[in-house]
């Protein structure tokens, strides 16, 4: 089916909180050394790269896509874990409104953070800002948004795996459908290795 109006979304490359699994959401942490796995995505061609204002997204941008101009946008953040920043699941599972905001993320939110429904009208109002073609560097929580409101076979949020470096391809068939919140058309992802889609 013919498109028109299509948008790369790329999670940023790992950090040392990413690897304890911890939830990192606006702390600032630099990416790992990560230049053998630059090498192996293949990336789509940009003169222009959208992206989360975060350390983690912008060195990814930097590396991904070298002497391009990055425009850095604070609505494509990850969500923003206030009490729960820096703590993992083991240290958490066992708090009564951690269990809350797992079990239904829309209605509660982190203590001192955002709730998804948060996080999810910020990051879709700026991907409909966004031109046709765009490529975004951002966050896992903002990517499994995007993938369960606009993928074309319905998925709970949980359920996305959105490994680092991966890059998602949505398209639809002209703008419109994506500012009226249609799903798209066609859904592609290509995992860190260059192999698989989806």
């Amino acid at each position: 089916m013919a498109s028109d109006h299509h948008l790369y979304l790329i999670r940023h490359l790992p950090t040392v909180g990413n690897r304890e699994k911890k939830y990192i959401g606006w702390t600032d942490e630099p990416i790992e050394p990560a230049a053998d796995l630059v090498r192996a995505l293949p990336l789509p061609a940009s003169r222009i790269v959208y992206g989360s204002d975060l350390r983690r997204a912008k060195e990814s941008a930097a590396l991904l896509f070298p002497c391009v101009d990055y425009h850095p946008d604070a609505r494509l953040r990850e969500c923003h874990f206030g009490d729960f920043e820096g703590k993992t699941y083991a240290d958490l599972e066992w708090d009564k409104d951690y269990r809350n905001w797992i079990d239904n993320p829309h209605s509660f939110a982190p203590r001192g953070g955002e709730s998804l429904a948060d996080v999810e009208q910020r990051f879709l109002e700026a991907l409909v800002s966004l031109p046709d073609g765009a490529v975004v560097v951002t966050h896992g929580g903002p990517i499994r948004i995007a993938l369960t409101r606009y993928s074309p076979e319905p998925q709970d949020f949980w359920s996305w795996q959105i490994p680092h470096g991966s890059i998602w391809k949505l398209e639809w068939r002209n703008h419109d459908e994506l500012k009226e919140g249609g799903r798209c058309v066609s859904l592609s992802e290509v995992l860190i290795t260059g192999k698989g889609s989806m």
